[in-house]
């Protein structure tokens, strides 16, 4: 650590990341005070990956472990993949914020605590049989005491604004001694209350005072030792914005409809966490987006069905449960051959499950949860920012090769933020669609007609679309004559119709899968990974890597068809290793298609990974195997990694 110079007089330690998570009551605003934060520190130029957390119960008991809401942000001067395994910081805005996430700070690390809170009911709600800020508990932290509550109060009180409501702005203070412990500018979020409040003038007034109180406590209380500064992270040349996975995935297939010329259609019920995307496509008129909230699922899937058959991008949005009732909609646009996009943001289950917390189990469903042989390409992507490409990719394959697409997304991403950079307009591929125009069929009689399902070479049946002169045909969900599109319940035509269907999905043409930067192809060990799981793999190839240790990584977009050359990859390494965010759901198929020992490293805790506990496994892997008698021999020796 070096010292440099500071807006503030006091010196303010470099350090090349930190991590810091704000905890509190559900209705203390934590997800506001952690996202401005990392909103200045995107504006500041740092590489950051966020991680907001979320209590289930919609109203749990203010001052409860029920109700405490959470927001971890990673901040750094380089490259991260990850929010961090364990937060340097943690601001505590009550006894039960603090009797949650204590366990999560770092040994020696900062605690920030709203001591005005820590008064006998509150301790007794937590739990706690005395106040933990009078004894030893927390003597392994520095702990740094703030009566919050009652300098927003005094802040406010020259404004007129009562004391209840001036109760509410203390996140402001909160933000603002963060904003000068950690050198955040603090235009942005100055210009932001303006904006965000425009009209509530006493409400302007009341946050600003606040967050101005608590940048001066910073300055006043003699925390000097405390203030640190983290330099703008080395990003590429570009206009960055900070966005979360379903922002990113809404501005993909907006994106998608510009670049096939398609409007698109939205039919959503809402559901968490898939609701933010019905709510940012509904801002997109102007861009020919319609979106429908339906009253259940099964009506917005079939609104969606409806669009396509139309000539619209159809899209439907849910979570888990969502899915399930959906997969009758989905086999009809399937056996109607019809381009469709299906998007699962994925949360922990059975059941209602754990609506607010993450999880990756519904690769089998989306594989195999329709009655039927029901193939349906799947995709995923692996970063919140990376959901806007994987939007589009869904969209092509969905538009090129006519066939409802499954899009895996989870909690994790759609809530998570990252730094990214706009791309250039100019650099989408176009997405090209042809619409049915003329009669396709001549018979013996030399009279003109129109099938629905004549295939071209690649499989694809011409689509008309409804009004079309002469193009009319039947749809519906029972079987269908090959060709014609008549209704069939011929046994050999229903068979031909399944194999083609299976066949159309498994020949569409996928890119191979490619190690990721860092992988040599000279390790024992392949990581496989797929979704959100990207950036603990990632982070802990890195630190394996840094110690002397040697492993591989690949990273599948493209989970059904797989690409190509991932079984010949696969056998190549002695050892397959995949962590999933749910108990083997790959692994099953990668064992049963590729008859390889791939291996889970499962975790179903409502929790992404963590960097840590992934770098544990693969060391514990390597040092297992590392000079045993029972390996073969090879021409390159490995060594093993102290843990």
């Amino acid at each position: 650590m070096t010292e440099i110079g500071g807006a503030s007089s006091a010196p303010a330690l470099e350090l090349d990341e930190v991590i810091i998570r704000f905890a509190g009551d559900s209705g203390d605003g934590m997800q506001l005070t952690g996202d401005r934060f990392t909103n200045a520190s995107a504006m500041f130029g740092n590489d950051l990956a966020t991680l907001p957390e979320y209590p289930a119960e919609i109203r749990a008991p203010a001052g409860t472990m029920a109700g405490v809401s959470a927001f971890q942000v990673h901040i750094s001067d380089h490259d991260i993949t990850t929010p961090g395994d364990a937060p340097d910081v943690l601001v505590a805005m009550n006894p039960a914020a603090l009797k949650s996430d204590l366990s999560t700070l770092v040994q020696g690390g900062t605690l920030i605590v709203n001591k005005d809170t820590f008064e006998e009911r509150n301790l007794a709600k937590a739990g706690y049989e005395s106040n933990p800020l009078d004894g030893e508990d927390l003597s392994g932290y520095r702990v740094i005491e703030v009566a919050m509550t009652t300098l927003t109060k005094e802040a406010c009180a020259e404004l007129g604004v009562k004391p209840r409501d001036a109760d509410r702005s203390k996140n402001f203070f909160a933000l603002g001694l963060l904003s000068w412990m950690y050198s955040r500018p603090i235009e942005p979020t100055i210009d932001w209350i303006d904006s965000k409040f425009a009209g509530k003038d006493m409400v302007i007034a009341a946050n600003k005072a606040a967050f101005s109180a608590g940048h001066a406590y910073g300055e006043t209380a003699e925390l000097g030792a405390q203030r640190v500064v983290v330099k703008a992270a080395p990003l590429l040349k570009g206009t960055y914005t900070n966005i979360n996975g379903n922002t990113a995935l809404s501005w993909g297939l907006v994106a998608a409809s510009q670049l096939s010329g398609l409007p698109l259609f939205l039919g959503s019920y809402p559901i968490t966490p898939a609701s933010d995307i019905l709510h940012e496509l509904s801002k997109h008129k102007a861009f020919g987006v319609t979106t429908f909230q339906a009253e259940d699922e099964i009506a917005a899937i079939g609104s969606a069905v409806g669009a396509s058959y139309g000539g619209s991008i159809g899209v439907t949005t849910t979570s888990g449960p969502g899915v399930a009732l959906k997969g009758e909609a989905m086999g009809l646009a399937v056996s109607l051959e019809l381009p469709l996009i299906v998007v699962d943001v994925q949360r922990g289950g059975p059941s209602t499950g754990l609506p607010t917390k993450t999880e990756a189990a519904d690769l089998m469903m989306a594989m195999y949860g329709r009655h039927g042989e029901c193939p349906m390409p799947i995709v995923a992507p692996r970063t919140p920012a990376d959901c806007f490409d994987t939007a589009i990719e869904a969209a092509r394959i969905a538009l090129v090769h006519q066939t409802p697409v499954m899009l895996l997304s989870d909690g994790y991403l759609a809530n998570g933020s990252e730094p990214w950079r706009l791309p250039d307009v100019a650099d989408l591929p176009n997405i090209d669609v042809e619409f049915a125009t003329a009669f396709n069929m001549v018979n013996e009689d030399g009279e003109e007609s129109f099938w629905p399902y004549l295939r071209d070479e690649n499989l694809n049946r011409p689509i008309a679309l409804p009004g079309t002169p002469g193009l009319m045909h039947r749809i519906g969900g029972i079987e269908k004559d090959d060709g014609t599109g008549n209704v069939s319940y011929d046994p050999e035509n229903h068979e031909r119709m399944v194999r083609l269907r299976h066949e159309r999905v498994a020949s569409i043409p996928i890119p191979d899968a490619v190690l990721e930067d860092g992988s040599t192809g000279n390790a024992d060990l392949l990581m496989v990974g797929w979704g959100s799981t990207w950036g603990a793999i990632t982070g802990a190839c890195r630190r394996v890597r840094s110690t002397g240790g040697e492993v591989d990584h690949v990273h599948l977009t493209h989970l059904n068809p797989l690409p190509a050359n991932l079984g010949d990859l696969l056998r190549s390494y002695r050892r397959v290793l995949v962590p999933e965010l749910n108990l083997g759901q790959l692994v099953r198929i990668l064992r049963a298609e590729y008859l390889v020992d791939a291996r889970p490293l499962s975790k179903v805790k409502g929790q992404p990974f963590t960097a840590g506990e992934i770098q544990f496994a693969i060391i514990a892997d390597i040092n297992e195997f590392s000079g045993s008698p029972n390996e073969p021999t090879s021409t390159t020796t490995k060594k093993g990694v102290a843990v």
